[in-house]
């Protein structure tokens, strides 16, 4: 296994190169966020009570809304998970009678409750008034322009775009892939405003999806831009007035983004966001070696290994329950966290399926760390994402392999 893992990485390096050419330009980029904004220790100093004029807060969010080319920011360690941020926008930017759609299909399984897709959950967009529709990608991955502007209505106040395939195996989105239909909604349908929910795809490309016309972006800390040091948090980066709408729903009307103290100290926040663009990189090159192997050993992933990287997932089609249990074991055991936890399938809250997860991570649940997890159902995908070193990725890969072969699953 070993020889295969060499030669699997040997085919690899045209495509690191590309990876480490986006990664100097995304630290180039945050480097000089950082310097522009003065960022020194004192940016770094706890608060407490209501927050009022905390430096740290508030110089975060400005870099933020820069490195996006975004008028506003909210960046908070009180938002929980992606999510929680995805939640918060949602209700912020929705109102009872109005309808959300999502155009790329079926969102994250976790969401579904937040909307009510399936009956009325207490607390959901359902239950406050809120209307759904969604519509499917087209034959050949792409956001379907057609579709979605015949199933626009007047009271369409928010169009969702999920950048990354989530639980699916349709293809995640490139954020240049935005701007066709962020330019129809500004021109033909300007009530409804454009959220890109972006978890998984920060610093994977040079640009954003706010770049591209987006008129929101939404992601988690834990994930990419908080670099392994984010220990939570979330964001929100967009155009002044709805970010200014989403930030009641924060604290509370009229207060927004003026409160909001954090006893524990930025500085991992900020840390975090400096290393975020190599850390992606190394991601990204494990995203990239699995697929060269499984596609050696005969598996089918997407995206294939050569194929242009839009986030940090790689999916895995596994075809068995039996190998899907193995591989996220086996990722599981290469780690550096809880390496001798055995992880099974269970009916984890917010999901449809049982689902396996794999995370032996310094930061729970943080998939910016090497993970992997998927749900037990046809076609049996493991969906395998981050690596803080690509060193550890390779290793974990390695030995995942030779445990698959153990247990008779390859």
């Amino acid at each position: 296994m070993r020889n295969l893992i060499q030669e699997a990485e040997k085919k690899c390096q045209p495509m690191f190169q590309l990876i480490d050419d986006i990664a100097l330009y995304n630290t180039e980029k945050v480097l000089n966020a950082l310097q522009k904004h003065g960022v020194a220790a004192r940016h770094f100093a706890p608060t407490t009570g209501y927050g009022y004029d905390d430096i740290g807060r508030d110089t975060l969010e400005r870099i933020f809304a820069d490195l996006f080319e975004a008028e506003a920011a909210i960046v908070r360690p009180h938002i929980a998970s992606g999510t929680h941020a995805l939640s918060m926008c949602l209700f912020g930017l929705l109102k009872p009678g109005d309808e959300l759609m999502y155009a790329s299909g079926a969102p994250y399984d976790t969401l579904e409750d937040v909307i009510g897709v399936r009956g009325c959950p207490p607390g959901s967009l359902k239950e406050m008034g809120v209307s759904y529709s969604e519509v499917a990608m087209s034959a050949d991955g792409k956001l379907d322009l057609a579709a979605i502007r015949a199933a626009m209505k007047p009271q369409t106040t928010v169009v969702a775009v999920q950048r990354s395939r989530g639980y699916s195996s349709r293809p995640s989105l490139m954020p240049e892939d935005i701007a066709p239909l962020a330019e129809m909604l500004h021109k033909e349908f300007p009530q409804a405003c454009l959220m890109v929910d972006n978890c998984y795809g920060e610093f994977v490309c040079e640009k954003e999806p706010s770049q591209y016309g987006a008129d929101v972006c939404v992601g988690s800390l834990i994930k990419n831009p908080g670099g392994g040091l984010a220990p939570t948090g979330g964001y929100l980066v967009g155009r002044e007035d709805l970010i200014e709408r989403i930030s009641y729903r924060l604290t509370a009307p009229g207060i927004g983004r003026e409160l909001g103290s954090y006893a524990g100290s930025y500085q991992p926040f900020y840390q975090g966001l400096f290393m975020a663009p190599h850390v992606v990189a190394q991601a990204v090159k494990t995203a990239t070696l699995a697929a060269m192997v499984c596609e050696m050993l005969g598996m089918k992933s997407t995206p294939a290994p050569e194929a242009p990287r839009t986030d940090i997932i790689q999916a895995l089609e596994l075809g068995t329950p039996e190998r899907l249990i193995a591989f996220c074991q086996g990722i599981q055991m290469a780690s550096p966290i809880d390496s001798m936890a055995l992880p099974e399938p269970w009916d984890m809250p917010g999901y449809q399926h049982q689902v396996i997860m794999a995370a032996g991570t310094f930061v729970s649940g943080a998939s910016i760390e090497l993970s992997a997890d998927g749900p037990m159902r046809e076609p049996f995908y493991a969906f395998l994402q981050g690596g803080l070193t690509y060193s550890h990725g390779k290793l974990a890969i390695l030995r995942t392999m030779e445990y698959m072969q153990k247990k008779g699953c390859l």
